[in-house]
């Protein structure tokens, strides 16, 4: 039987309109925390809801790259050949990071990924809290079959991407975030009353 993996260091997800918060996305080698890579890392700082700083870098997973993954983000074995190593990346991203809430789009996953990889290459666990932009908008917008970042920014009329590549998808993740919390305010009273529409 699978046995759910257990980090007790984790941050909590949050329902929350931040102001100051940064955006992270990544790509992988595949879906499995145990035996999949990072291949790239990629964040935006926002401050009073504008970006100011982005950072964003590819990772030599030492390993080719699946087709399927190449084909989903346009990353080529070519591409990641010379660039950094997993270590140097993840600190230089931890300093960017630093206390900030994150927001992403199932963002549950890159926090997994990105835990393990802390806690297995730094030996220190990534605990920063977070905003799921999916979770928010299952309750936000019942009315969508999908919630997909691809549905969302089709609902927002956002121009949609070409390739599932870190940076852009932080972009169009700030974009939904920031006109989600608009709609929240357009359907509900408050904050607080759109939260209680969540086990919290």
């Amino acid at each position: 039987m699978y046995k759910k993996k257990e980090r007790e260091l984790k941050g909590k997800s949050l329902i929350e309109d931040l102001n100051n918060y940064t955006v992270v996305d990544i790509e992988t080698t595949g879906m499995s925390w145990n035996f999949s890579k990072i291949l790239e890392i990629s964040a935006l700082k926002v401050r009073n809801k504008e970006i100011t700083e982005e950072f964003s870098e590819l990772i030599n997973p030492h390993e080719p790259i699946p087709y399927f993954i190449k084909n989903l983000t346009g990353i080529t074995d070519e591409m990641v050949c010379d660039a950094l190593e997993l270590d140097e990346v993840l600190l230089k991203f931890k300093d960017f990071l630093r206390e900030d809430i994150i927001v992403g789009h199932n963002v549950n996953f890159d926090v997994n990924f990105l835990y393990d990889n802390f806690l297995n290459v730094l030996n220190n666990p990534m605990q920063n809290n977070f905003v799921d932009t999916l979770r928010i908008s299952r309750k936000l917008l019942p009315e969508l079959k999908h919630h997909k970042l691809d549905n969302l920014t089709q609902y927002y009329n956002i121009k949609a991407r070409d390739k599932h590549r870190a940076l852009n998808d932080c972009v169009l993740t700030n974009k939904v975030y920031i006109d989600m919390c608009k709609t929240v305010y357009e359907k509900y009273d408050n904050w607080d009353s759109f939260k209680k529409e969540f086990r919290i």
